[in-house]
């Protein structure tokens, strides 16, 4: 039987976060962390970043978000401090640690791309990120839908969605 597109998307996910994770377990941290890390690094230079940034970017729940960023703060990679205009909201800052981390957590996540598109060309990479991008606008819509105009269009009970 041929794989469907989330079957296809669900292996490649498996297989990207086995081979980050056995590259990063040296360092002490998991595939998930070093995505965090590198956006908290890259985007802290812009302003603050919080942790419902983190929740959004990487489509996370709250409690997971919490989770991976107290983790985080324990092993001295990240740590929350309060912002002056509100005492209640917490930036996240990398720490030193989260510093001299940064090359090998670059170079993790350019060898695992390398590996991911060797083969492809310019142009059929830039589809797949298009295409990847359309499947997940597709599932927003579908998170945000409020009806579904028959069952064939929608699989999941109408319960589900009210």
């Amino acid at each position: 039987m041929e794989k469907d597109c989330g079957a296809w998307i669900n292996l490649l996910s498996h297989k990207v976060k086995a081979r980050l994770n056995a590259m990063l377990q040296d360092l002490g941290i998991t595939a998930v962390q070093s995505r965090v890390i590198y956006y908290i690094l890259v985007h802290c230079q812009d302003g603050p970043v919080f942790q419902r940034d983190i929740e959004n970017v990487f489509g996370l729940s709250r409690s997971t978000a919490t989770g991976i960023l107290q983790l985080l703060e324990k092993n001295g990679i990240i740590r929350r401090e309060s912002v002056a205009s509100d005492a209640r909201l917490k930036s996240l800052v990398p720490t030193e640690r989260a510093a001299m981390l940064d090359s090998q957590v670059r170079a993790c996540l350019r060898e695992t791309d390398r590996m991911l598109t060797a083969g492809l060309s310019d142009g059929q990479i830039q589809l797949f990120k298009e295409i990847a991008a359309q499947m997940l606008d597709n599932l927003d819509h579908w998170d945000t839908a409020s009806d579904c105009s028959s069952d064939k269009e929608c699989p999941v009970s109408k319960s589900v969605h009210n």
